[in-house]
């Protein structure tokens, strides 16, 4: 447990519900220096940004999270560079426009403007990186590293594979654990499914209102019935939970959710998939919550089900339990009743939950 724990004080709420109706169809209108004022105020834009996009005003939204601390930690920035690359990824003829106006943030915050576009999916995303390279230079490895497929991109997760406890026993003495092609692979090929990555897919799913970052969402389903490791079982019970709470006022992900199901998934997403949507036709949400509290339970309990070592989980405690946070900030991580873990101190981006209702 390498993180430091911070309990963070949650209110429940989802501001689409209240402020941006999911079935309305309002003119863009121009930001207003109101809502860059306050961390609520900017995720507040941000959450409502697919039904109202207003590209223009994204550089300036940028500046206000830098100002306020948002990009100070990678680990908590997960939302918003999630959002810099959606609108980088959806705004293929501006994006070289919006990214030139967002790179008058400080140096030090150079790295999620480089990880946005390398993150965006953007047909020519390579191509940004080179034009900005040289107005980036302090983030020149990072940005090679991107360039030459030795840093992963958003989309390229690598899948997890609960291994039995002789499957694990026989890695101990096999060459290929020391030597095999796996172990030549780079230690960053794919990004492993952790709390900042869903907070990242919610970020680009905020910003382009598509079904590729929910379905990446929905891969982490599994996860609600890992039996060996509380770290995946919290996360993959946080995608199950902010999904269907999402999406009982957010009817086009409801339908996204549907449609996913109707494509017949293989059983260890189908069946905590119709769990979802369930929950989110009869909003009982709270049902879920308690089947997850439950399992975590049961888990730190009695350990692992491949192998029950009391003594190493009592090591465990709660610092395992760590959440994906624009998830919670949408739902309220407070409803599920756990802590959200994240690195480092507390920013003043305001990666703390609120409520969005008025």
């Amino acid at each position: 447990m390498r993180r430091t724990l911070i309990v963070l004080i949650i209110n429940i709420g989802f501001v689409l519900g209240s402020l941006w109706p999911v079935a309305s169809a309002a003119p863009q209108r121009e930001l207003r220096m109101l809502e860059l004022l306050t961390p609520d105020s900017v995720l507040r834009w941000i959450n409502g940004y697919r039904q109202n996009p207003n590209p223009a005003g994204v550089p300036d939204v940028v500046k206000a999270l830098s100002r306020m601390g948002g990009f100070k930690d990678p680990e908590q920035a997960g939302p918003y560079l999630g959002f810099i690359a959606g609108v980088i990824g959806t705004e293929h003829e501006r994006a070289g426009e919006l990214i030139g106006k967002m790179l008058s943030v400080p140096e030090e915050n150079h790295w999620v403007i480089v990880r946005a576009i390398a993150y965006s999916a953007h047909p020519d995303w390579k191509h940004l990186l080179r034009v900005f390279a040289p107005r980036m230079p302090s983030r020149q490895v990072m940005i090679r590293n991107y360039l030459t497929n030795r840093s992963p991109t958003l989309f390229q997760v690598a899948p997890r594979r609960t291994q039995t406890a002789a499957q694990r026993f026989r890695s101990y003495f096999s060459y290929d654990t020391y030597f095999g092609d796996g172990k030549k692979k780079g230690p960053r090929e794919e990004l492993e499914p952790s709390p900042e990555l869903l907070d990242t897919f919610w970020g680009y799913y905020f910003a382009s209102g598509r079904y590729r970052p929910v379905s990446r969402i929905v891969a982490m389903l599994p996860y609600s019935n890992d039996a060996n490791n509380v770290d995946l079982l919290t996360l993959g019970n946080m995608a199950k939970f902010t999904l269907a709470s999402n999406a009982v006022r957010d009817i086009k992900l409801l339908d996204m959710l549907r449609q996913a199901n109707q494509a017949n998934p293989p059983k260890p997403i189908a069946t905590p998939l119709k769990e979802v949507i369930t929950a989110a036709e009869t909003v009982e949400t709270s049902r879920l919550r308690k089947e997850a509290m439950a399992s975590i339970e049961e888990l730190r309990r009695k350990g692992p089900a491949s192998r029950r070592e009391v003594s190493k989980w009592g090591q465990v405690g709660i610092g395992a339990l760590s959440l994906g946070c624009v998830g919670a900030a949408a739902v309220g991580a407070v409803a599920l009743g756990l802590p959200c873990v994240v690195g480092g101190a507390l920013s003043s981006a305001g990666l703390r939950y609120y409520e969005m209702q008025q």
